[in-house]
């Protein structure tokens, strides 16, 4: 083998992070089976093996190699192979990361880590939102509370998603916080994930729809304290009802796709929403 893989062009993995056509079905394909342990942490493999593996020529496999490689999950060496790196290595943060290991039957574990970084970041930016939000930004999150409710009570699972995302990355980056800001993208994934796999209610229960209001309505009149207990609410009520899946241990099976989670009657387990 005659190229590093780790020697990624300046900018290379942002211009690769979403790339068209085979090379996204080859990225995705590997980016799996990393995740699923089908290539394992220390293992090593040649890239002819894999241009056989995914019938496509070696520029390809180069190409997914190199977006792996700056995600920390491969590493290669000349002569010897690309080397598929411990977990421990990998930029857990980064999205499509995450959206490969929520595809993967480790997903369970993946949504309890998210679970538990929003319950120890949001109701901290829900506080520093209360604090520091302009009044024009708090306004909007009560419009998007709003919007919740009624996405809620319609059972407009697609709508709710879509609001839900807005409001939880809104009061992230109005919390002032650079850093808090840039997790959007992680609360993303796990609502995203939880809908796609079923673990999301068509109705979600009315309570979880009143915290989101509380939450907007104090950060809207400043009162920091109130703020925060209010997002607690929707943090420990999301856990909750995360908790009886991970302590059941369930993991579905790859192949499973979102609708054959579901309950017959087309209602996931959960009852509430975040």
């Amino acid at each position: 083998m005659t190229d590093n893989v780790n020697e990624v062009e300046p900018g290379r993995h942002d211009a690769a992070a979403h790339p068209q056509g085979l090379h996204a079905h080859v990225l995705d394909k590997l980016g799996l089976a990393l995740c699923t342990g089908e290539l394992a942490a220390g293992s090593v493999v040649r890239i002819d093996e894999l241009e056989q593996r995914y019938e496509v020529s070696r520029s390809v496999v180069r190409e997914a190699l190199r977006v792996l490689a700056a995600m920390g999950m491969v590493s290669a060496r000349r002569r010897v192979g690309v080397h598929v790196l411990p977990q421990s290595e990998w930029n857990l943060y980064d999205p499509q990361l995450i959206r490969w290991r929520l595809a993967s039957p480790g997903r369970i574990a993946q949504l309890r880590s998210l679970t538990e970084l929003r319950n120890a970041i949001e109701p901290e930016a829900a506080r520093l939102a209360a604090i520091r939000a302009p009044l024009a930004g708090a306004s909007e999150l009560m419009g998007l509370a709003g919007k919740l409710w009624a996405a809620g009570q319609e059972g407009d699972r697609d709508r709710f998603l879509e609001v839900d995302i807005e409001f939880h990355r809104l009061v992230l980056t109005s919390s002032g916080n650079e850093m808090f800001a840039k997790l959007h993208t992680l609360v993303e994934e796990v609502l995203t994930g939880r809908t796609q796999y079923g673990l999301m209610p068509t109705h979600p229960h009315i309570e979880a729809l009143q915290f989101h209001v509380d939450v907007a309505s104090a950060i809207q009149r400043g009162n920091a304290e109130n703020a925060q207990a209010a997002m607690l609410r929707i943090m420990q009520r999301t856990f909750l009802e995360m908790s009886s899946i991970w302590e059941g241990g369930e993991v579905d099976d790859l192949a499973t796709d979102a609708a054959a989670v579901q309950h017959p009657d087309g209602a996931p387990p959960s009852d509430g929403g975040a």
